[in-house]
């Protein structure tokens, strides 16, 4: 199966053969699906993507769509057999396509492989030649294809540039002229497009016809624009009017609409964005990462540094957004750190452990990996606190705390970390710092049971978000305030259940778009499943519910919820011991509470010995954001059916 969006969208069998797949709304799906680039987009999402004003029976209509192009992408799939391309995957839906087979993947992967490889420029020009117009030519009117279609549109105008400077570079080029001066005259504003025209003619042997063209770039740039042209454009005319051979032109890896920007730049926009959330949390995470490949490339190692260290804004979860591209950061750290050798200034090894740590989220790494990033945090803050840098000591201090979850029951050294944290962003004007401190402060009191000193903390991190622009501060503390409404909904005058459900519903919905998906998924039903825990009631089990990476432990209680306990018996067999994360003591009680109904000595006695150390700690509490009761519960449950003391020692 091939789809093609850049131009209408179609479908085509692997013979080359034609799919229909119906009418406009169905190809709109489908695009939204390609769009996402494999990852499950929300019911809600497609439905106020494809709707702006929903209709009542949208939804239905939408599982009519999918169903419709389910049968039209696999035709021969026997009934009752799981679709493989277009998936339900928790609440919503995803495309299951290999890159190779959506030309859209394909000319991004190519147009990437060439910003690293000049010797991929042909496969560069491949793909640029597919391209049969404005990408989802055919979907109108939708915002999010407006969206997509103006980001692809700058990559391929980007990637006509870079072949065309990849092959003069090469020596080649001369032929290029004709569709230069097309490009230059459709997009008159691009300094670069000028710039690589009069190179072609230069290398064509039409020295006059070069210096015209750069003539006619500057009264263009004046009279359009008011703007003298840049240092390049300049540099070349120079060449050309004392006859010199120009020199090649620098190969910029990323570039905003008309304006190069070099790394440094890139990863200083990045940083700013990063605190706006949403799709700029998302942009900037791409962006930083385009802007270390980039200083890479030059060869510079200390550049190179001062990139990556660049980036330092702070993280709050232990669970990375994107983890493949965090460990390609990490590796990045790993090369430079490699390459500036033993003697570099200290300031850069401390920014680059830091970024190590930093980038290393304890939920996503073997045990190995999580020894070498806890040291690169200890080291850095080591390095940071001789230097006396109290921008670079914050940073460290960011990464020893997310490596500080190394066991359940360490809320206080979390604290603590968390107050200096505080003292330090104050004292030094760091503001972004000093709302991680809050947060970290809250979470720490959440963890504790002192509901009262984490409120504090909550309405302090909301001031410092109203003047710091940090838009998804707002998002946590509305999810610790539904997590304080659960804790009161056990007591006498309490907010009902159904009121918390209500609460948790809102917070996840602020959180859905906030560009977190290492923090969004499956925190929903989990803390659903704490509030019937509190309640005493069974684990809900709508299959619409996506428990995300805490499906090994919460599996147990949802199949005896649904009376089928020999099934519940495997999977607490099968389930991990959890990872040292925010969530630890939350899955390890759950683990305590599965042992205990099912009577599986086992199991109980793991969850007694990981969770004796967090005995005055509640359970799920060290995220803010939901909780289950009191570990002290749970622990009873686990030593009961280990056969042990309830006071046995830890």
């Amino acid at each position: 199966m091939r789809i093609d969006v850049l131009g209408p969208v179609r479908a085509r069998r692997d013979d080359g053969g034609p799919v229909a797949l119906g009418g406009p709304r169905h190809r709109e799906v489908l695009a939204r699906l390609v769009a996402a680039e494999g990852r499950m987009v929300t019911t809600d999402t497609l439905v106020t993507d494809l709707w702006p004003d929903p209709p009542v029976r949208a939804v239905g209509a939408l599982r009519t769509f999918v169903a419709a192009l389910r049968r039209a992408l696999e035709p021969d799939r026997p009934p009752r057999t799981p679709p493989r391309l277009l998936v339900t995957e928790g609440p919503g839906y995803a495309l299951r396509l290999p890159s190779a087979d959506v030309d859209a993947h394909r000319f991004q992967d190519a147009l990437d492989r060439a910003r690293r490889d000049p010797g991929a420029v042909t496969g560069l020009g491949t793909e640029l030649a597919a391209w049969r117009g404005a990408a989802y030519a055919d979907v109108t009117g939708a915002p999010w294809a407006r969206r997509e279609r103006a980001r692809l549109e700058e990559l391929r105008l980007e990637g006509i540039e870079l072949r065309a400077r990849l092959l003069l570079a090469s020596g080649d080029g001369a032929d290029l002229v004709a569709d230069l001066g097309a490009h230059a005259a459709e997009h008159p504003w691009r300094e670069p497009a000028w710039e690589l025209l009069a190179r072609a003619l230069h290398r064509a042997g039409r020295r006059a016809d070069a210096l015209a063209t750069l003539r006619r770039a500057r009264t263009t740039l004046a009279d359009r624009l008011g703007l003298d042209p840049g240092p390049g454009l300049r540099r070349l005319e120079t060449d050309l009017l004392h006859d010199a051979a120009p020199a090649e032109g620098a190969h910029t890896a990323w570039t905003a609409p008309g304006v190069p920007l070099g790394p440094r730049t890139t990863v200083a926009l990045a940083r700013t964005l990063a605190l706006a959330g949403g799709d700029a949390l998302v942009r900037s995470r791409r962006d930083r990462l385009a802007a270390v490949r980039a200083a890479e490339r030059t060869g510079d190692p200390a550049l190179t540094a001062r990139v990556i260290g660049a980036y330092d804004v702070p993280a709050v979860w232990t669970r990375a957004d994107d983890p493949e591209q965090s460990r390609a950061l990490v590796a990045a750290a790993e090369r430079t750190l490699a390459g500036l050798g033993p003697d570099a200034p200290a300031a850069l090894r401390a920014r680059l452990l830091a970024a190590i740590a930093v980038e290393s989220r304890s939920a996503d790494l073997t045990a190995p990996e999580r020894d070498h990033a806890r040291r690169a945090a200890h080291r850095a803050e080591e390095l940071a606190r001789s230097l006396a840098d109290p921008a670079l000591l914050a940073h460290a201090l960011n990464g020893v705390f997310l490596h500080s979850f190394t066991r359940p029951g360490r809320a206080a050294d979390r604290d603590a970390t968390g107050a200096e944290l505080l003292d330090l962003a104050t004292r030094h004007d760091l503001p972004a710092f000093a709302v991680l401190g809050r947060l970290v402060r809250l979470q720490s009191a959440s963890a504790l049971g002192d509901l009262d000193a984490a409120a504090v903390h909550a309405d302090a991190a909301d001031r410092l978000a109203a003047t710091a622009e940090a838009p998804l501060v707002p998002v946590l503390t509305g999810w610790f305030r539904a997590r304080a409404a659960a804790d009161r909904s056990t007591a006498p005058g309490g907010p009902t259940a159904a009121d918390v459900a209500a609460r948790y519903r809102a917070a996840e919905d602020a959180l859905r778009t906030s560009g977190m998906p290492g923090l969004h998924r499956g925190l929903f039903p989990l803390a659903l499943l704490g509030l019937r825990l509190l309640h005493d009631r069974p684990a809900p089990t709508d299959p619409r519910l996506d428990w995300g990476p805490y499906h090994p432990w919460t599996r147990p209680l949802v199949l005896l919820a649904q009376n089928r306990p020999d099934e519940a018996r495997t999977a607490l067999t099968a389930a991990p011991d959890p990872p040292p994360d925010h969530l630890q003591e939350a899955l390890w009680s759950l683990t305590a509470h599965a042992a205990a109904r099912l009577a599986d000595r086992t199991a109980a006695a793991r969850a007694a010995t990981a969770l004796r150390a967090a005995r005055t700690e509640h359970a799920g509490a060290a995220t803010g954001m939901l909780t289950l009761g009191p570990v002290a519960r749970y622990l009873r449950e686990a030593e009961e059916y280990a056969g042990e003391e309830a006071g046995a020692p830890g």
